[in-house]
């Protein structure tokens, strides 16, 4: 029961992080796609930018500090890296981020996290 908790929370943490995105003119070309590397939450264009996105949900904001790491963002950058040939066009550019979401809270994006 609370593996399916979780997973409801982690589904509704991407659909608000997808929502904020396309409120600031970002466009979402992928949900939750799976990769031999990992899991990547979203993929997002604005313009000749491609983000790979890492959803973070806690239920308390102190906790958002803790919730990424580089090996978690290793792991996404290992997967966007896998399929970024099927969402970059020539000239684009790419970037692994992260939102990081609590209640009460408005969203914190981190924009190119991963820099290694």
């Amino acid at each position: 029961m609370k593996r399916q908790v979780a997973e409801r929370s982690g589904r509704d943490a991407e659909n608000r992080a997808a929502h904020w995105l396309e409120e600031r003119g970002w466009s979402i070309l992928a949900r939750r796609l799976k990769t031999k590397a990992g899991e990547i939450d979203l993929v997002a264009r604005r313009e000749t930018l491609v983000a790979f996105v890492e959803v973070k949900w806690r239920l308390r904001a102190a906790d958002l500090d803790c919730a990424i790491d580089e090996r978690r963002l290793a792991r996404v950058a290992a997967a966007a890296e896998a399929v970024a040939q099927e969402y970059l066009v020539s000239g684009d550019d790419m970037q692994i981020d992260v939102i990081l979401l609590a209640p009460g809270i408005p969203p914190r994006h981190i924009a190119n996290a991963w820099q290694p």
